[in-house]
């Protein structure tokens, strides 16, 4: 029996040193404080709070026809000749698309189809990825283009008749402007100069180049892109950060079919025209749709 007590005894001043080491919170029956940094066991570390994204600069007359959480209102074409590309995605407000997999490209459209309107956005491209912006669209894709071909060779803000036959008019951007092959050109002689992206040489902040759109790019940043699309024998204006790139007046009504309107739609290219890893960012996607009448 002594030796029972001697050894409760003993148990009883042990907890005791325990709980003088251990502080006196555990005398008042609180849980001692985790060094800093680390969660107390059971409980879910501190995070950071979300950061809502910055509400878009949408102009003045136009809806958007992208809300900046998910792609409600669009859907990606199933027949479209650059591939099916599953990778249209909303992350941080934004419209990302890439080609997945590598070579496989494809077109996002609007569930609505349109007759006279004006579009605008903002599109902050990868260099080496080549995009389009689609209007007067069919399902799989057929329509007029305007170009965003961002790469080497390319152009942006011409017109070019996607899948379409005799689309030609006025005021229409140089061949390689509308995705068409650039002349062949001699080897140089001497090494090339560091390479121009959209017409600003790295390490410059010059523009080269004659092409309008080269003047008005910004390299690695967010661009404006508003087209306005009028008539049943179309007229279509672009511009390229409020600079106007392009006047077309078409001679007839190319459009597929001869329909008078259309969806509009964003474009992966397929095949070769894109870097592995590179993606197209669009931000703001919004329309001001016009009369009947409007010229």
């Amino acid at each position: 029996m002594r030796r029972s007590i001697f050894f409760g005894s003993a148990i009883v001043a042990a907890t005791f040193v325990g709980m003088a080491v251990f502080g006196s919170s555990l005398v008042s029956g609180q849980a001692a404080t985790p060094p800093t940094g680390q969660a107390s066991q059971g409980n879910a570390p501190t995070v950071p709070k979300p950061i809502e994204p910055a509400a878009p600069f949408v102009p003045e007359g136009f809806t958007p026809i992208f809300n900046g959480r998910d792609l409600t209102g669009w859907h990606i074409s199933t027949t479209n000749h650059h591939g099916t590309t599953p990778a249209y995605r909303v992350m941080h407000g934004l419209i990302v698309g890439t080609q997945n997999p590598l070579g496989q490209g494809g077109i996002l459209l609007t569930d609505k189809k349109y007759r006279n309107f004006e579009v605008y956005m903002e599109v902050k491209p990868d260099y080496g990825c080549d995009s389009g912006l689609f209007l007067r669209s069919t399902e799989a894709g057929e329509a007029y283009q305007v170009t965003l071909d961002y790469l080497p060779g390319g152009g942006m803000g011409g017109i070019y008749g996607e899948r379409l036959t005799g689309v030609g008019g006025r005021g229409n951007a140089p061949a390689a402007a509308r995705g068409a092959p650039a002349p062949a050109t001699p080897a140089p002689a001497t090494p090339p100069p560091p390479p121009v992206v959209g017409g600003i040489p790295l390490g410059s902040t010059t523009p080269q180049g004659t092409a309008g759109w080269m003047k008005v790019w910004k390299r690695e940043d967010w661009n404006s892109v508003r087209a306005r699309f009028v008539g049943d024998i179309p007229h279509i204006t672009v511009w390229i950060n409020d600079q106007q790139i392009t006047d077309f007046t078409d001679t007839a009504n190319h459009a597929a079919g001869g329909i008078t309107e259309g969806a509009i739609a964003i474009q992966v290219h397929g095949g070769t025209r894109w870097v592995p890893g590179g993606l197209w960012r669009w931000r703001t996607i919004a329309v001001k749709e016009l009369p009947a009448d409007a010229k």
